[in-house]
């Protein structure tokens, strides 16, 4: 029977809760018990992939094809449990339910209310589709006392008294310290936990965000405002790296005091494999410069995934990636020289729209006929087309539909060529858009079915465009190699050059499946091309 483990926040946002949570549940994996984590987010979006990148950082996919907040990206890195679309939800899909019920008929005219109808709607998401799992770790995003998370907050305040076994609430807080006058404040802490209380939870034990450690008098004044053993105040120091925060909290205790809250036995886990990871990101044997260019650069949380991707080959190949972020609106102005000239290898990520289209297609250009290893994802592999049929193919006004009408439209909407493929459309926009996992045949003997080491793999999609097969021939006789199509055979999927090192496009976004013990091969492939070109 699952044990339900509920994490909340307070003082302050962006503390880290999903890093928390998927540490625990990393934690909790190593001890030998089987996890699934969930996300509840306060806003009212419906949808979280029409949040703006600048608002919200990345829109991460999932298998099935949910567009999802980034936290499940660090639940599945951390645990490599693939997540579905029953694992995440926001207030407004919570309220779009109740109310399309409530249009159906299924209240029999009673008026809806936040207690029962809303609150209810949220138990059932929270406990439904469980299965064999030993543990559910329950993020509710937002900050204790927001209006958003009211009902939230609410409704597992009721599963307290509800679940069969009694759920734990975790709550993640804030300890600042204020400089002139030498101290840790732990006042806002109180506050954050007597609002809690005051909406019916305990706090059953306190992460304390701080930027160094607390002292033991320090514990002891938390526990003691805070209805709890001193045991129970456990430090989340800053760490230099995401990967070291298990090690840490494990040995500030969390998964002891997690498990013996459930009356479960504790034995010493098994994190062999985090300290080698560790180990190595620590102590690379060498170096090599990699440059992003991309459209939300300002935002760094929009790359979340494709950051750790990065990290996770560079560790692979007991390399440090120094990564140098491109805004590719830049390139336009000043041109890719200035921008890439010192880059190993070239990483030219998704986006949607015109904004910063011609940096992103300098920047393949300048990868191109230097030679430098590139990697384009979805828009920038795209790009890359664009590129080679402007520049290599000659092709008069090439370019694409996405970003404007041209006499060459080498992308173009999927559906315009590929609509007899039933399958194609499963999504919002113009019901165009392609999300989540497809199966992809690769050529065999090709870079990136050597990348891959098999000729059949899955990748997540989130795109609308891709290469026509009208102007497939033309790439060919360019030296083009199409190296991979989707399972049908209707869809380019991959790209490389011949007479290049190391030059792939997918369509597909690789970094959403790429984990810290199971890293991506095109990331893992990419790095030692470049590194191999340096050392040349």
């Amino acid at each position: 029977m699952a044990r339900f483990i509920f994490i909340t926040g307070g003082v302050a946002s962006s503390l880290g809760k999903g890093l928390s949570s998927a540490s625990l549940g990393a934690l909790l994996q190593a001890h030998g018990y089987k996890v699934r984590s969930r996300k509840l987010d306060p806003y009212l979006n419906v949808d979280p992939g029409l949040l703006s990148p600048y608002q919200h950082g990345e829109v991460y996919v999932t298998d099935d094809g949910a567009e999802t907040d980034l936290d499940l990206g660090h639940y599945e890195r951390f645990t490599g449990v693939s997540l579905r679309r029953t694992d995440s939800t926001t207030s407004g899909r919570i309220y779009a339910e109740v109310i399309a019920k409530e249009k159906h008929g299924d209240y029999n005219g009673g008026t809806i209310q936040i207690i029962p109808h809303i609150t209810n709607a949220v138990k059932d998401f929270i406990t439904s589709n469980i299965t064999d799992e030993d543990f559910v770790i329950c993020e509710i995003g937002g900050t204790v006392g927001d209006i958003e998370s009211q009902s939230f907050i609410e409704a597992i305040r009721q599963l307290d008294n509800e679940l069969p076994i009694k759920p734990m609430f975790i709550h993640l807080t804030l300890l600042p310290f204020i400089a002139s006058a030498g101290e840790l404040k732990t006042k806002p802490t109180q506050h954050s936990v007597k609002d809690l209380l005051m909406m019916g939870i305990q706090a059953n034990l306190l992460l304390c965000r701080t930027e160094q450690g607390i002292n033991e008098e320090e514990k002891k004044k938390i526990a003691l405002f805070c209805n709890l053993n001193v045991e129970d105040v456990i430090p989340n120091v800053d760490a230099s790296s995401l990967y070291e925060l298990p090690l840490q909290l494990h040995k500030d205790g969390l998964d002891k005091r997690v498990l013996k809250y459930f009356g479960l036995p504790y034995e010493e886990p098994d994190l062999l494999k985090w300290q080698e990871a560790v180990r190595k990101y620590h102590n690379p044997k060498d170096t090599v410069k990699v440059a992003v260019v991309g459209k939300y650069v300002s935002m760094l949380e929009t790359y979340k995934s494709l950051h750790e991707a990065i990290v996770h080959g560079a560790i692979a190949n007991e390399l440090k990636a120094d990564i140098n972020w491109v805004d590719a609106e830049e390139i336009e102005t000043s041109g890719a020289e200035k921008f890439l000239h010192d880059a190993e290898a070239i990483i030219i990520p998704g986006g949607f729209g015109e904004r910063g289209t011609e940096g992103k297609i300098a920047a393949a250009t300048y990868a191109r006929e230097n030679k430098i290893p590139m990697l384009g994802i979805s828009f920038g592999m795209q790009m890359a087309a664009v590129d080679i049929a402007r520049n290599v193919l000659k092709l008069d006004d090439a370019g694409s539909l996405e970003v404007s009408a041209c006499k060459n439209p080498v992308v173009s909407l999927l559906k315009d060529w590929a609509s007899a493929d039933t399958n194609l459309c499963n999504g919002i926009k113009d019901d165009t858009i392609r999300l989540g996992a497809r199966d992809i045949d690769l050529k065999e003997g090709t870079k990136i079915a050597k990348a891959y080491g098999e000729n059949t793999v899955s990748e997540r999609h989130r795109n609308r465009y891709g290469i026509n097969p009208a102007y497939e021939q033309d790439f060919t006789k360019a030296g083009v190699l199409f190296s991979g199509y989707s399972k049908d055979g209707h869809i380019i999927e991959a790209l490389e050059l011949k007479d290049h090192p190391w030059f792939i496009g997918v369509l597909y976004q690789p970094e959403f499946k790429s984990r810290v013990f199971a890293p991506h091969p095109l990331f893992v492939s990419l790095l030692n091309a470049a590194e191999e070109q340096k050392n040349k």
